[in-house]
This record gives structure tokens, C-alpha cells and sequence, in this order.
């Protein structure tokens, strides 16, 4: 299983839309866009979790498609360093 971070999604986008993009390549197993807590827009980004051959296949079909008047970006998610916004040292 394989976890891609999606960029470049319009605020007007739904998870059903993004899933249905997404089902081109295979099954999505979970999706989960982030949103604006005042408007329940999308803010421009989420994360989609696929096997890892569909996974792969959606990053070349999907990363740098334009979608809705936006290129997206998609690829797999990197991990964070345990460090979380604030301030750098």
C-alpha cells in the first residue's frame, strides 16, 4: 500500500471527484483531502492510499495532468521528520 500526496486540487473539488480521477489506475483504498475548516473547501491538497503498482501507475498517469484548469501534482508522500511548521532554528 502506498501513499500519495496529491497537489494542485481546485477548492471547489470533492473527494468523490478526486476518487473517481484516481479509479483510472485502480482501486482507491481511502482518500482524505484537506479542508478549510470555516468554508469545507479543499485547501489545494490531500492524500489517496492505493496498492503500490496502481499507485504507481496513477503518479505517471496524474502528476503534472491539468485538472480543472490546474496542474496537479502527485507523488508519493514523504515523511515529515517528526517536525511539524513552527518556527527554524
Amino acid at each position: 500500500m502506498l501513499k500519495l500526496f496529491v497537489g494542485g486540487i481546485v477548492p471547489e473539488a470533492t473527494e468523490a471527484e478526486i476518487k473517481e480521477l484516481f479509479s483510472q489506475f485502480g482501486r482507491v483504498r481511502s482518500i482524505k483531502l484537506a479542508t478549510d475548516v470555516f468554508s469545507g473547501k479543499c485547501k489545494g491538497f490531500g492524500f489517496i492510499e492505493m496498492e503500490g503498482h496502481e499507485a504507481r501507475a496513477a503518479i505517471s498517469g496524474l502528476n503534472g495532468r491539468t485538472y480543472k484548469e490546474r496542474p496537479l501534482k502527485v507523488n508519493e508522500e514523504q515523511p515529515r521528520n517528526g517536525r511539524r511548521g513552527g518556527r527554524r532554528h
